[in-house]
């Protein structure tokens, strides 16, 4: 059974030539530089001095890199790229447990968003685009099989990317255990609940889960999520873009919490 929250195309994500840098000593005087750097790419079996050099620097910022064949480097660089490939990102990331004690501290009720393996970069940035209109506070995301900051998701998201705090988790599990063990009730969007989503009471903190375009949400994160909930459907077409479920869920969020949208309640 697919998961009820997905997106209508299979496009693949394609490299912009303004997010891409190739060549050892560009690479390493961008990582110098401050540079976020999304993706590192690299040839199997690179060796060389300068190349170590700039593995030390890999290492000590826990850049995300890969080992490729040349002959993906050949197709997504015509130029001497000398084994290495490296994706800029558009944004700074952030960590959650840096961001959620200052919401508290502040006084806040966390209204946070995860998204599980969501790789279409419009995707991301509709979503982006939704959650700083609602009030979401950070967008947390796994550092690998996730849609990239690109100019695309930016364009997309209308510069909400520029406004709301992205945080890159390398384990989605165990953040969402940090959540749950700081008071944030963990609500997972799948078609697998029993219970509508309107049911659900978000006046509380708050991190909604977001599935994969194509797979839903990983099961061990619907094990453990505090909630599942479901949005009802009466077509015939049993599937709901995920920027468009976002929407949907955000905004039953913001009328819990807003008495001047919510009326009566």
């Amino acid at each position: 059974m697919r998961e009820q929250y997905q997106h209508y195309s299979r496009e693949r994500e394609k490299p912009s030539s303004g997010n891409l840098i190739y060549g050892l000593r560009p690479v390493i005087e961008a990582i110098n530089a401050g540079k976020e750097i999304d993706k590192l790419l690299i040839q199997k079996g690179l060796q060389g001095e300068l190349f170590h050099e700039l593995f030390q620097l890999v290492r000590e910022n826990n850049i995300l890199f890969q080992y490729v064949p040349v002959e993906k480097l050949n197709r997504m660089v015509t130029k001497n790229h000398q084994g290495i490939v490296a994706f800029i990102s558009e944004i700074s990331y952030h960590k959650i447990e840096n961001i959620l004690p200052i919401l508290y501290e502040e006084g806040k009720t966390p209204l946070l968003l995860i998204l599980d393996r969501i790789t279409d970069v419009r995707n991301f940035g509709a979503i982006a685009r939704t959650a700083e209109c609602s009030g979401v506070n950070a967008i947390i995301v796994p550092d690998k099989g996730s849609a990239q900051a690109n100019a695309d998701a930016m364009k997309t998201s209308a510069g909400a990317l520029n406004k709301i705090p992205v945080c890159r988790s390398s384990n989605i599990k165990d953040t969402i255990v940090y959540l749950k063990n700081s008071g944030v009730q963990v609500v997972a969007a799948t078609e697998k609940a029993s219970n509508y989503y309107y049911k659900s009471e978000y006046s509380l903190p708050t991190a909604f889960i977001l599935g994969s375009e194509d797979e839903g949400i990983s099961p061990e994160y619907l094990r453990i999520a505090d909630v599942l909930v479901k949005i009802p459907l009466a077509g015939e077409i049993k599937s709901l873009n995920v920027s468009v479920a976002a929407g949907i869920i955000l905004y039953e969020a913001v009328k819990q919490r807003n008495s001047d949208v919510s009326g009566d309640r």
